[in-house]
Order: structure tokens, then C-alpha cells, then sequence
């Protein structure tokens, strides 16, 4: 009788967000990457649910990187009993960490502040999991070297290559009795300014390719001109620029974009606010890994130099006083939650207020709404109208397009027996398969939420 291994799609499947797969096999039980949903209520609404497995049962979380919709739903992995080892690189967990603390200190903000105002449908309203729930997550972290094989039981082992996208991030092999189920996690960029292009993938039996932009590809767009015509437009207007940022990639990619800017004289020197505390953070780790990218230490030295680093709330609110032209780099990418929702309070309604989206706006986020053009957004039980420029960036994407990916493909030697499509909106994983099939002539498998397989030996 041959062997089976069974694989839960518990997010990631059919949408962009919320990475969960289990893997089960023999007397190994094991998730690759464990996120949090955004986006869509009908998914935020899962990160409140447990998940339909043994999770006292796990052995093992495998992480492909630290981003919020690939680790934010450990601590209640935690909660529902989980004691195993979550395995990724140091850079990985170091950000994990980071998001993981940001997340649990602004859920629980929001939640004080719900029930101040009252505006939560909740009586009372609670935080998803706490600070001290994600100190007892952070003592189950291993790190692990990319490139090293990991034994994880009899005849089952893993190994992360590195994947671009953000600092730490990987792509995992998991070989169970010689066959090779490979997990593309996020795939970055051939061409990045601060991390190099994913390594070559050689094989797989059974490929989980990401889509988030499978069915397109990134235009050519002249980011400096962009960035420049922006600036000088603040200026005339004696406005704001506010530059919605992803804190990890995205900000230290945008700071690094604007403090050449100024060192080649190419716009006027205006005072440049990196409000995001997690961001922060995170441009931090680029010091202490400088073997996860390609920037010198001594430049991410001078940039920390060049702009005024924010942590308290209080000079947000000095900042937002000031009434001069000046930028300010704030989170969340994607206008969900942190620092960015206080200045949109102020200045969503101001014409002389310039808003630039820098990345992907999933579904149901206030990215999203804005990016199609909504006369107004609700934060925090409010309506606020929108009169402010919307810009947006969409080169400086982290995700590899249709191209990048197809390309990443080729390098795999064999036919793998399935591929599966994950971690893209319905339209897109559709139209990616389409374009694999004509490409490759390969047995192309499209999940939804919760489907369960069964992978014969």
C-alpha cells in the first residue's frame, strides 16, 4: 500500500492572505507558515476561529518569512495548545517578532479605545491575543540556516533556499520519502534594489506556487520622476506627502529611493518623518544581517541619519502641527491599522494633501478603496471624505509578476506531478493557470479555503 500525505488548505487558497498548510503524514504533523487574514471581513472574521486540525498535535510551523499573513495567527496557534518548534531564518523570526509585538500592542489600543468610545458591535471588545500570548510564541522560535537540511522525523526533512521578497524570506523543500513538495512562499524580484533575486529552484514533485501577480506584470514606471513630481507638488501646495509603507522591505526601500533623491540634488531637502515604529525596527535588522542584502551598512547609517526617526505618539501629533511641506512615511501599506490612520484623520480631506500608495492593496482594505477611486473611508467608526491626491506606486512591488514567476519555473528540471496555486485572489489564479498550461503543459490544481488532499508516495 503507498504512502499518502494529507494537506489542508487552511488559507491562501482562493485569496491572497492568511498562508496556512498542513501537512500530514505518518506520525509528522506540520504547518508551512502561519498567517494572519486581511482584507475581506468574511476572512478577517477566520483569524478568530480555531483551526479544523490536531493543533496540540503539531510538531512544527515551518516559515517562509515574517510578514504579518504568513506569521500573524501564531500566538493563537499558541492559544489553541500548540508546543512545537516554529522553524525560519534569524532575519525571518527577527521580523516575525517585530510584527507579531506591533500587531498584539495595537490590537489592544484599539480595543481599549472601542470601548472608551463605543464604537465596537463587541461588549467588551478584546484583542485577538495579547503581548504576553506573543512572548510565549517568540520561546518556541528555532532558527535555522538556509540551505541546511533540517530532520524533522523519519524520512521527512526541509530546507529553505532564499526567495528575495523581504529580508530572511525563503522558499521551503520538504522531502518526504524522496519526494520533494516545494512551497514558493512570496517570491521577490530579479531585480531589487536591496535584496537579490530569488535563488533557482532545481525540483519538484509537487509545486504551491504563489500568485499574487500572476496574471500581470509590473509596468516600467520612472520611480524617481514619480517621486520627484510628488515632492515638488507638496511644496507648491505647501502641503503633506504621505507615503502608506509596508514596514518591512517597502519602507527601507522607499527611504533608501528618497535619500538618493536628496544626495543627488534632484529635489529640494524638505523634512522627511519615518513614522512607523515598526519600520523602524525592521530598517534596524538591515544592519544586523548584512548577509540577507545588498545595501552597505554604511549607507543604511547615513539614510537613519538623513531623516527623523519617530517612536512616540506625540511627536505625530507635533508633526502633523507643523505647517510646512514635508513627507511623512508612515504604516500600514495597505491603510488597515498603525500610525498611517491618525494623519488620515487630518488630511484625507485637505486637496493639498498628496496620498502614495507604494504596493499591493488586498481586498476590503482602505487601499483598495481608495485605489478604485471611494469619495470617502470610514476609520474608527467614522466617514471621512476623500479630497486628497491618490497616487500609487506599483513597481516597487516585493512580489514577483507573471513573468518573474514563469521564469523562477523554468529552472525546475522536471514535470512536477501537480501544482497548485496559492496565495492569489480567484481572477488572478485563473488567469495565471491558464498561462502555466499554454507555458508548460502542467497539471494545474486551482484550492479553496479548508480542501483537503491526499498526495500518493
Amino acid at each position: 500500500m503507498r504512502n499518502k500525505v494529507k494537506i489542508k488548505f487552511l488559507g491562501a487558497a482562493g485569496t491572497a492572505t492568511g498562508s496556512k498548510f498542513y501537512i500530514e503524514y505518518q506520525s509528522v504533523k506540520l504547518l508551512v507558515d502561519c498567517g494572519m487574514f486581511q482584507g475581506l471581513k468574511e476572512l478577517r472574521l477566520l483569524n478568530w476561529e480555531d483551526l479544523p486540525i490536531p493543533v496540540a498535535e503539531l510538531d512544527y510551523v515551518l516559515l517562509t518569512h515574517g510578514h504579518l499573513d504568513h506569521t500573524g495567527y501564531l500566538p493563537k496557534l499558541r492559544q489553541q495548545g500548540f508546543a512545537g518548534e516554529i522553524l525560519g531564518t534569524s532575519p525571518s523570526l527577527a521580523i516575525a517578532e517585530i510584527i507579531l509585538k506591533d500587531t498584539a500592542k495595537i490590537q489592544e489600543e484599539e480595543a481599549e479605545r472601542a470601548n472608551e468610545e463605543k464604537y465596537s458591535k463587541h461588549h467588551p471588545a478584546e484583542p485577538n491575543y495579547s503581548l504576553e500570548e506573543v512572548e510565549e510564541t517568540l520561546g518556541l522560535f528555532r532558527h535555522i540556516e538556509p540551505g541546511e537540511w533540517i530532520e524533522l522525523a523519519e524520512n521527512v526533512r526541509c530546507r529553505h533556499h532564499k526567495a528575495g521578497h523581504i529580508l530572511g524570506a525563503c522558499f521551503i523543500e520538504l522531502e518526504i520519502e524522496e519526494k520533494i513538495l516545494l512551497f514558493s512562499g512570496d517570491l521577490g524580484r530579479s531585480e531589487d534594489l536591496l535584496l537579490d533575486k530569488p535563488e533557482e529552484p532545481r525540483w519538484a514533485d509537487y509545486l504551491f506556487l504563489e500568485s499574487t501577480y500572476g496574471d500581470r506584470l509590473h509596468p516600467e514606471e520612472d520611480v524617481e520622476t514619480i517621486l520627484t513630481g510628488l515632492i515638488k507638488k507638496s511644496i507648491e501646495q505647501n502641503g503633506i506627502l504621505l507615503i502608506a509603507s509596508f514596514a518591512v522591505e517597502r519602507l527601507q526601500l522607499l527611504i533608501y529611493l528618497l535619500w538618493n533623491l536628496f544626495k543627488k540634488n534632484k529635489v529640494p531637502h524638505l523634512p522627511v518623518f519615518i513614522d512607523s515604529p515598526m519600520g523602524i525596527d525592521a530598517t534596524n535588522l538591515f544592519s544586523r544581517y548584512p548577509g540577507y542584502h545588498k545595501v552597505p551598512a554604511y549607507e543604511f547609517e547615513a539614510i537613519k541619519n538623513q531623516f527623523e526617526l519617530v517612536s512616540s505618539y506625540r511627536r505625530t501629533w507635533e508633526i502633523i502641527d507643523k505647517n510646512i511641506p514635508r513627507i511623512v512615511i508612515a504604516g500600514s501599506g495597505m491603510l488597515t491599522g498603525g500610525r498611517i490612520l491618525t494623519y488620515l484623520k487630518q488630511f484625507i480631506d485637505e486637496p493639498s494633501t498628496n496620498l502614495l500608495l507604494t504596493g499591493y492593496q488586498a481586498e476590503g482594505t482602505r487601499g483598495r478603496q481608495l485605489e478604485e477611486g471611494a469619495y470617502e473611508i470610514k476609520i474608527e467608526g467614522k466617514y471621512f471624505p476623500v479630497k486628497a491626491n491618490i497616487a500609487k506606486l506599483e513597481s516597487l512591488s516585493a512580489h514577483a509578476d507573471q513573468a518573474e514567476l514563469l521564469d523562477w519555473c523554468r529552472h525546475i528540471k522536471n514535470v512536477p506531478e501537480q501544482v497548485f496555486l496559492i496565495h492569489g485572489e480567484k481572477h488572478v489564479t485563473d488567469a495565471f493557470r491558464v498561462k502555466l498550461e499554454s507555458e508548460f503543459q502542467w497539471n494545474i490544481n486551482i484550492p479553496a479555503i479548508n480542501d483537503e488532499i491526499h498526495l500518493d508516495l
